[in-house]
This record gives structure tokens, sequence and C-alpha cells, in this order.
């Protein structure tokens, strides 16, 4: 078997760094990480399974290449879709070698141990708390930008949600190891971190300092070397006033905030059990409308929920104009397995969903070109993330997470560096501006 591996992510920030631990370990171990699933010997497919088109693209990658189970190749499927779906993965995909779910990377290595002695049944499956951060090899896709996971799992029970059957409870870790973390990334020049959870509000420290959310996140900010601090996702049943009291006092933290929404109506928030109500959502959005910092807001939406009104969706609609969102997700309801909305009558046909989410879609595209000709004019501090070289542009993200394309005057590499730059103009999506001279740190 060749020491070589290939990886493909699906879903959230979560899943991407899971990779990123996944190839720090598969490099620690000796292989080699390539381009192709052709050139591989291992091939992982890290999976998402919030809606059932994400899940569908990894089995059909896997029906593609079943041809090439017969060539020495092993095939694994981890992540979310490898613990909704357990040991039935090797019923319907016979050529996959390893289910395994994102508590179990940190025992990869003795799994390797197994792959490599001919098994072709090896599972990782367990949502052992003790062992859901503790993987100490991580190869970093971006060497300025990194991810740290404060909070795995989930303790809330969405009637729509796979994620507390396939990230398992919540587990905070420890203040101490989170700190430490950011301060070797520091070191290593990173300046921008992201904090990671289902719930990253939902953190409490398990040690004897008993941490909220806001006291970690205040923290981080004033890690040295440190110069942008985000976080995601939260959840509005556990977003409190001091997290908006820290972003206001603490300039390292990106004034940026995704809370997601789902819905505009209280009756279907009811039934979705999301644990608020509109008006309870309403009071966070004020918090962040009346800070002493200009805070981007963006959410999540989910039309076609079971027994949503036309007057349900006309609320959700009435909410986006209220809030004018700096940007959304949006999404049809999917089914998803042992949830409680399975139970539910009144399912919305799927060409209604469509036109719902096509609506929606337009009313925020709407909202999002108004929001974004308001900046033009105003000067923007950017991250840069990369170059256009043929379009002598470079691309960054400002600290409200809006993209910020923009030219500049000299051949300096700018990847990594902060530069102000003036916005002259704006599309629903994006900025564009001209750098201002000097302004390179």
């Amino acid at each position: 078997m060749e020491k070589t591996f290939y990886i493909e992510t699906f879903g959230c920030q979560m899943n991407a760094h899971d990779s990123e631990k996944v190839v720090g370990t598969m490099v620690q171990q000796g292989y080699t990480q390539v381009d192709t699933v052709e050139e591989a010997g291992y091939v992982f497919y890290n999976t998402c399974s919030i809606r059932d088109k994400a899940e569908q693209k990894v089995f059909n990658r896997l029906q593609h290449f079943k041809r090439d189970a017969g060539k020495g190749k092993v095939f694994a499927v981890i992540g979310c879709v490898a613990q909704q779906e357990g040991e039935k993965i090797f019923e319907r995909a016979p050529h996959v070698s390893l289910v395994a779910g994102s508590a179990s990377y940190s025992k990869l290595p003795q799994m390797l141990v197994q792959l490599e002695a001919g098994n072709k049944r090896v599972t990782g499956l367990s949502f052992d708390a003790g062992e859901a951060f503790d993987t100490p090899f991580t190869r970093r896709d971006n060497p300025h930008r990194a991810y740290i996971t404060i909070i795995e799992g989930c303790d809330k029970a969405c009637s729509y949600c796979v994620v507390p059957f396939t990230r398992g409870p919540e587990r905070s870790r420890t203040s101490a190891s989170v700190l430490d973390e950011a301060k070797r990334l520091a070191d290593s020049g990173y300046t921008e971190i992201q904090l990671l959870g289902q719930n990253v509000n939902s953190y409490r420290d398990p040690s004897a300092t008993g941490w909220d959310f806001a006291t970690l996140l205040d923290s981080v900010g004033g890690v040295p070397g440190i110069r942008r601090v985000r976080f995601t996702t939260s959840h509005p049943r556990d977003f409190v006033r001091p997290i908006i009291d820290v972003i206001e006092a603490n300039e390292n933290l990106c004034n940026h905030v995704h809370l997601p929404v789902q819905s505009g109506s209280t009756r279907v928030l009811t039934a979705m059990r999301r644990l608020y109500t509109r008006d309870q959502y309403m009071e966070r959005i004020a918090w962040m409308k009346n800070a002493r910092r200009p805070i981007a807001i963006t959410s999540d939406i989910i039309v076609g929920f079971p027994g949503e009104t036309e007057k349900d969706f006309e609320e959700t609609l009435e909410l986006l104009e209220e809030i004018k969102y700096d940007s959304i997700f949006s999404f049809k309801y999917s089914q998803r397995p042992n949830t409680y909305a399975l139970e539910l009558g009144d399912h919305i046909p799927e060409e209604e969903k469509s036109r719902r989410l096509a609506i929606v879609q337009e009313r925020q595209r709407a909202i999002q070109l108004r929001q974004n000709f308001g900046l033009v004019g105003d000067v923007e501090e950017v991250n840069v993330e990369a170059q256009y070289k043929l379009l002598g542009q470079w691309m960054g993200r400002t600290s409200r997470n809006r993209t910020l394309t923009f030219s500049h005057e000299g051949d300096e590499e700018l990847i990594g560096k902060y530069v102000k730059v003036r916005v002259t103009r704006a599309g629903p999506a994006s900025l564009a501006g001209e750098s201002i001279p000097g302004s390179v740190n």
C-alpha cells in the first residue's frame, strides 16, 4: 500500500479544521498528501450531514470511484455522515474500509495500523469526551489565519437538526488549553484566530476557573500578536449581553456576529424547538444595533419547515427587512434521520420550498446591495488573503467579514498583511476599492 492520501472536505469550518487535524496526523505518521484520488493509497471523505444534498455528494463520490477499490486503495468515510450512519456505510459502500466520527481522530494512528494489517472494516464511533480535542498534530491550511475548536457537540434538541447525533453532547475545552494554543499560534506568526463550536457561545470552562464564553473571547483577543478574533456559530439562547460588551471594549475582536434565526415566526421557532421567540431574538439584535462599534450581523434561514404557512413565511421576510442582515445562508428544509421533525405532518411541497427560497434570496440580495452601497467612500482595514495577478488585484476580508477586492501600487507581497482600503464600488456580495498609500502593516 502506497503511503499517500487524498482528502476531500464537505461542510462547515469545523469540518475544514477537522481535516487539518487528519492531515497533520497522517503526515506525522509518514504519509504524503496528494492532489487526486488516482494518486492516493488512502482516500478520505470528511463528511457533512446537515442537509441531504451534502450527504448524497459523498455517496456519489464513493460510487464513482468504486472501480478503484480493487486497485489496492483504502476508502475512508469520516465526520458527521460516518457518525450518523455508522457501520451501515459498509453495507451501502462495501469498498469502504474505515468509518470514523470526529471524536475519534485522536485514534487515527491506531486505526491506520489495523488498516495496514489488512483489516477491511475499522470503526471509530465513540464520543469519548476526554479525547474530543486531543489531536496533537494539525497541519494548518492557511499560514496567517487559524481555527481553534473550543467546544464540540450540542445539548440543544432543535427538531430539524442531526448535530446532537453526529457530534454528541457539548464538551468544552479548558480555557488554559485554548489560550495555550492561541499563544503557540501567535508565536508561529498567526494574526487571526477563529473560535469554533456548534454552539460556540455555549462554552463553559470545565476547569476550576469556570470561564464563560465572553471571558474566554476577551482573553484570546488579548494574546500578544493576535490582531483579529472571530467566532462561529452562536446560538441565540446563549447569546448574552456580555459578549457585546467585550466586542465593544476589545478592538481585536472582529465586529461581526453570526446569529442564526432560522425563521421569523415564533410559531415556527417553537415547532423547531429553538428555545427563543422572535421578540427574544430581536432583543439580541437590538444589543448589536445599539453597540458603540458597527457590528455586522449575519444569519441562517430555513424555509419550508413542516407546517410553515404563508403568514409564517411573510414574517420571515419582514424580519429580513427589519434587521437588514449583512448576509445570510438560506436553505430549504431537509429531512434528516433521527430528528423529531420527521414526525411532523404538513410537509411543504418541494416546488413551494423552492419558490420561498428564491424570494428570500432575492430580498436579501437587494438588502445587501443597499448595505454595501452605503460603505462606498469608507476606509476599511483588510487582512489580505489572495492575489489575482491577471487582474492586478488583491483580495481580503474586513473586520465585518466582507470580501474586498482592491488595487495596490507597488510590488510587495501583501498576503497575510493588513492594508487600509478606500471602498470605491459595491455589489451585493463584495466590495472593491483602492489601497491607501503607506497603510501596509
